[in-house]
């Protein structure tokens, strides 16, 4: 890999980071309007700087009406997948007619999701026919109840995604520089608002370590990459929205869908308007020590604050990665290293390929990551790596409980 590729493909998980969980630029001011702010748990819509509490039937209603409704999620909170569920069934019991789409399959996958919906497959076997290990590096477990809320109940199961690889490769060269067949149908998206921008510059120039501004090359590639990301999206919805419009009222459009891609109407819900769906609702969850510093009018239709619970008394242990997977190696590719992580301090690097794991080889992400998080506190965590043509060994230093 090049020097350029190894830094697109680092600034391409960057975003795929800030995408996940929802990160935000927050206004000046913020921190102070925080102190003030008292969000109770449940139900509320953003009246001025605070939250007003709204009644959990007012808000189904008003979503139930709606063409399409986009849950937000930040993909690594259990809490927020419990939520989804909440009100899919909540929402199914107002409107039966539905249809739900998820970000976390491609479309190549679609004929698996419609032969486990059809109850043709164990969970195991959608996991395994859709790639869940390559596709997504988040626990299945979070999600099995979604999916089989939507087996249970016989819904369309829609893949809203598009290979990683097509996403890549936008913000390598540009949406104009990759062909027309390689674009798996998505036409040219809505271009992004000015607030978009700044948010994705923001991300950029944190981590682009000074390749280029506003103007560069890199960064037109860089929002590129992400509106695609969107765009793809916002088309599977609207097309399977317009599918229904032939047989009386079309059904309810489900998005479940991580935040970053839902807040103040940018990303999805931008290129549904664009694509002349007008009636959207977004409904996000947001953790109850976070919801005063995130709380910022229009950031969606409504917001569910979540209940506080006791945290793990001792946290699994995290290297501070994001990993690939390697085609057909028995290794898995550092794509980024968080700043200040023991990934970091250890001198991981991006571009790395992790060969064995506490003498164990890597394999595969998810197994990289139970190996590290079966590892004890306070012990050493040995690592074989692969840089360039040089194979290297690595002890991570696991903090204690």
């Amino acid at each position: 890999m090049t020097c350029h590729g190894s830094r697109w493909l680092l600034l391409f998980s960057l975003l795929v980071v800030a995408a996940a969980l929802g990160l935000a630029l927050l206004p000046p001011g913020s921190a102070a309007r925080s102190a003030a702010c008292a969000a109770p748990v449940g139900w509320l819509r953003i009246a001025g700087e605070n939250g007003e509490s709204i009644p959990a039937n007012e808000v189904l209603a008003r979503a139930a009406a709606a063409d399409v409704v986009l849950l937000g999620e930040q993909h690594d909170d259990e809490d927020h997948h419990r939520w989804q569920l909440q009100v899919l069934a909540g929402l199914h019991a107002l409107r039966p007619q539905m249809v739900v789409g998820f970000e976390m399959f491609p479309r190549r996958v679609q004929p698996v999701l419609d032969r486990w919906v059809a109850g043709e497959l164990s969970a195991p076997a959608l996991l395994a026919q859709t790639g869940w290990e390559e596709i997504w590096n988040f626990p299945a477990a979070f999600y099995l109840p979604l999916f089989e809320f939507v087996r249970i109940n016989r819904l369309p199961m829609l893949a809203l995604n598009v290979d990683a690889r097509l996403t890549r490769a936008i913000s390598d060269k540009g949406w104009d520089a990759v062909a027309e067949s390689e674009r798996e149908g998505v036409g040219r998206a809505a271009p992004a608002s000015s607030a978009y921008r700044d948010f994705l510059f923001s991300v950029y120039r944190e981590h682009a370590h000074g390749h280029g501004g506003r103007d560069s090359r890199g960064f037109r590639h860089f929002v590129e990459a992400q509106l695609n990301w969107d765009r793809a999206m916002a088309e599977a919805l609207a097309v399977r929205l317009a599918s229904g419009q032939g047989d009386g009222r079309p059904p309810l459009v489900v998005g479940v869908i991580g935040s970053g891609h839902l807040r103040h109407g940018h990303g999805v819900p931008h290129q549904l308007r664009a694509l002349g769906v007008g009636r959207v609702v977004t409904l996000l969850p947001l953790a109850f020590a976070e919801a005063c510093r995130e709380m910022q009018p229009g950031l969606a239709d409504a917001l569910f604050v979540l209940p506080s619970k006791p945290a793990l008394a001792v946290p699994p242990p995290r290297l501070g990665v994001q990993l690939e997977d390697i085609a057909g190696a028995s290794a898995v590719r550092v794509q980024a290293v968080t700043a200040g992580s023991l990934a970091e301090k250890s001198g991981l690097m991006a571009g790395d390929r992790l060969l064995e794991v506490a003498g164990r080889p890597a394999g595969k992400a998810a197994a990289v990551i139970a190996l590290v998080r079966a590892a004890a506190p306070g012990t050493w965590l040995p690592l074989r790596v692969g840089r360039g043509d040089t194979t290297l060994d690595i002890v991570v230093r696991l903090p204690p409980e």
